[in-house]
């Protein structure tokens, strides 16, 4: 499929995970990729692989997001699609009886105000170029709780999936289109990183799943994708579950 021919889209986070995947995704349905990361190696490698544009930017700063659309903007005349999707989730970021005040922080400042910036900056040139598609990465554990408790992740995700309904009601008669997606536990470095450091809480979480595995990377892409293209043009301000059934689920199958 070529649904985002002669588009331009922005990946942030798009050197590794589900921004990579994404980036692929989107480079062949036809658009021109922009990819954003902090990680300079990963990024102008993603960029060479989907004969994108790569711009290193710090998600939480507000003067480099802002250079990344005027870069972007300069280089391909619009941007049609933003995909804010840069996040972590750091060790120290636990339960709230342990996560400090710094931890906190910095996992707001990159999963929650990133999305804030992005979406600004985005809308602004949206609304003047007649409309666009926004697709901010949440998390499944927006919509439920957990007792393997990633405090401040949980709650920055939750501010996404808020964020994002808001955006896509006040905007939606501009044309511009923001959604919220809300991967399940996904495949990914990060997921990986978690087995390997923490076997137990990792089965923990794969034993909720209805169908018994995490998503990949590139099923995720799919959705993304989706959200971005005009199959989904009458589908705005929505929190999108791409989770196997986890959030759905009271017991699941043996």
């Amino acid at each position: 499929m070529q649904r985002l021919e002669g588009r331009t889209a922005i990946v942030t986070g798009a050197g590794s995970g589900i921004g990579l995947a994404t980036a692929r995704r989107f480079a062949k349905e036809g658009a021109k990729v922009v990819c954003a990361d902090l990680d300079a190696t990963a990024g102008e490698r993603a960029a060479a692989e989907v004969d994108g544009l790569y711009v290193q930017v710090d998600v939480a700063d507000e003067q480099q997001v802002q250079a990344l659309y005027e870069r972007a903007i300069a280089e391909f005349g619009r941007v049609h699609v933003a995909f804010n999707n840069a996040g972590i989730s750091p060790p120290d970021d636990d339960s709230i009886l342990d996560t400090g005040l710094e931890a906190w922080e910095r996992v707001q400042r990159v999963n929650l105000t990133s999305v804030y910036l992005g979406c600004k900056y985005a809308i602004a040139h949206m609304r003047e170029a007649g409309g666009g598609s926004i697709v901010n990465t949440a998390s499944f554990v927006a919509v439920m709780g957990s007792a393997t408790s990633q405090i401040s992740y949980t709650a920055s995700k939750g501010g996404v999936l808020a964020m994002s309904r808001e955006l896509g009601v006040q905007f939606a008669r501009d044309g511009v289109r923001v959604n919220a997606l809300c991967p399940g536990p996904i495949n990914t470095p990060l997921l990986q990183e978690l087995f390997a450091k923490d076997p137990e809480r990792a089965a923990r979480r794969m034993v909720h799943i209805p169908m018994g595995r995490f998503g990949e990377a590139d099923e995720i892409a799919a959705a993304v994708a989706f959200l971005a293209s005009d199959d989904s043009s009458f589908i705005t301000a929505s929190t999108f579950l791409v989770d196997g059934g986890i959030s759905g689920a009271y017991v699941t199958p043996l």
